[in-house]
């Protein structure tokens, strides 16, 4: 496993960093003060497409930008992770809100058929202008534990019907399209699992609504409503024949194994920005020069970059075609923690500062504790690495 990061990504990194200081932690800082996301229509996006941002991974980033032509796999995650983390380095909400596919694209990538990659992730080739897309899996009862969603499909001639109801789905409003998951029969669990792209404007999805959240105030995490929604049979990702034994969770668990390093990293990146502070408070007021205090300065350093070295080795995998489950779930679970911990270390050695809300730190305590929640909690993380350790069947 090459663990150098190339020059280009160096450069991209470089970008990043000063459009982070200049841009992306003040509009974050100024989200969470207003308590609402960034709206859509804010320049800041315009400026992110004009930049080349907001683009899809699908399309030949060995061969120009012709969609559908193949793709580099070996670094393209990794890639993906350093600027991630640098993104999220700065402020993980606006890090969500950018425009692009999103958690939708992963599904697409590795179920869709040609047709629906071209039709989907075509536009986010060379966007015209801020395009979003999403991804709807949680439901009101159906958190980390996917195979309980409950929201229904039934065919009907060329359309199916979806009906129930999704929640904390990122930019769900201001999408073009939503990946929907639903079941054709809850009694047959992960077996009745399909995968829909809704559009914009289809008849029958509706009702959104931006939670509220403690922390992470700058993407909209938001909940809607499928009433007798009229999906075209060809938005089925992958088509009726992708759905054999298990095919559709297992789809669904292909795109969580791709995407928890992802967000195991960017809790990396708020852990990273919560130390820096502790550490630059530290040095402003004399405490650096308690040994303890650089010593748990150091301690959280250093859990920090293992586990970044984590999300690495299974974005890697990820990258060469290898089952990565575990090395995903350690990942995932590792991750959030050890930036809690630096979040937790800042906010004691504030002190009293820590409690007047008006400190990065302070913001980052809040934002960093959704780490452990998305894409699977850390307690179902582990569930998966003890069934792995044990050998124990997964039914």
């Amino acid at each position: 496993m090459d663990l150098s990061i190339d020059a280009g990504t160096l450069q991209r990194l470089e970008g990043i960093r000063a459009l982070g200081a200049s841009q992306i932690r003040p509009l974050g800082l100024e989200a969470d003060r207003l308590g609402r996301p960034t709206p859509p229509e804010h320049p800041f996006f315009e400026m992110l497409v004009k930049a080349g941002m907001g683009r899809t991974r699908w399309g030949g980033e060995t061969g120009g930008t012709t969609p559908g032509a193949p793709r580099a796999k070996v670094g393209s995650s990794r890639t993906t992770l350093c600027l991630a983390e640098e993104m999220s380095y700065w402020d993980r909400g606006v890090a969500v809100s950018f425009p692009g596919p999103g958690l939708g694209e992963p599904p697409l990538i590795s179920m869709g058929t040609e047709d629906q990659k071209r039709r989907f992730l075509g536009p986010f080739a060379d966007p015209d202008r801020a395009r979003w897309g999403s991804f709807a899996m949680t439901e009101p009862g159906a958190g980390s534990d996917v195979a309980g969603i409950r929201a229904s499909a039934r065919r009907e001639g060329n359309v199916w019907i979806l009906n129930g109801a999704k929640s904390f789905a990122a930019n769900a409003s201001r999408a073009d399209w939503i990946v929907v998951w639903a079941t054709v029969d809850p009694s047959l669990g992960r077996e009745g699992h399909r995968a829909f792209v809704v559009e914009n404007g289809t008849p029958g999805v509706g009702d959104f609504q931006v939670e509220r959240k403690m922390g992470l105030k700058a993407y909209e995490s938001t909940s809607f409503s499928l009433v007798d929604c009229r999906v075209p049979a060809e938005n089925l990702i992958g088509g009726e024949e992708h759905y054999a034994r298990r095919a559709g969770f297992k789809g669904a668990m292909r795109s969580f194994n791709a995407t928890r390093p992802l967000v195991a990293v960017m809790a990396v990146g708020i852990g990273r920005a919560a130390l820096d502070a502790a550490a630059e408070f530290s040095e402003q007021t004399g405490l650096i020069g308690d040994q303890r205090i650089r010593d748990r300065l150091e301690r959280v350093r250093r859990k920090l970059r293992s586990a970044r070295l984590l999300c690495w080795r299974a974005a890697w995998l990820a990258d060469y075609g290898r089952p990565n489950i575990l090395e995903a779930s350690i990942a995932k679970a590792a991750a959030p923690m050890a930036a809690l911990e630096a979040a937790s270390l800042g906010m004691e050695i504030l002190g009293e500062i820590g409690g007047r809300g008006d400190h990065l730190i302070e913001k980052l305590y809040r934002d960093v504790k959704a780490m452990d929640i998305v894409e699977g909690t850390g307690q179902v993380q582990r569930l998966v690495m003890a069934r792995q350790l044990v050998q124990l069947p997964r039914d």
